[in-house]
């Protein structure tokens, strides 16, 4: 993943964290790799949206992740991302 990628999957997540779904969301569509789409899964979840959220997830590799709480999950996500 590139860099700049990274960077911006945080940015999102801290958006996120904030209440901007919004930002987050646009973020995330502009990330097609797993970290992004599990990403937009998280939002999805967090707009009440679990059909989306799923179809998501699946394209994470993760489907089991719907069943976890977005603020657990989005501190995993952070941990992978700060990895480098």
């Amino acid at each position: 993943m590139l860099e700049s990628d990274r960077k911006m999957l945080l940015k999102a997540i801290r958006l996120l964290e904030m209440g901007d779904t919004e930002s987050a969301h646009r973020i995330a569509q502009r990330n097609p790799n797993a970290y992004g789409n599990w990403l937009h899964a998280i939002v999805h979840k967090i707009e009440g949206d679990r059909s989306n959220a799923a179809y998501w997830y699946n394209r994470a590799g993760a489907p089991e992740r719907i069943a976890m709480r977005a603020e657990d999950e989005l501190r995993e996500l952070t941990a992978e991302l700060e990895k480098g």
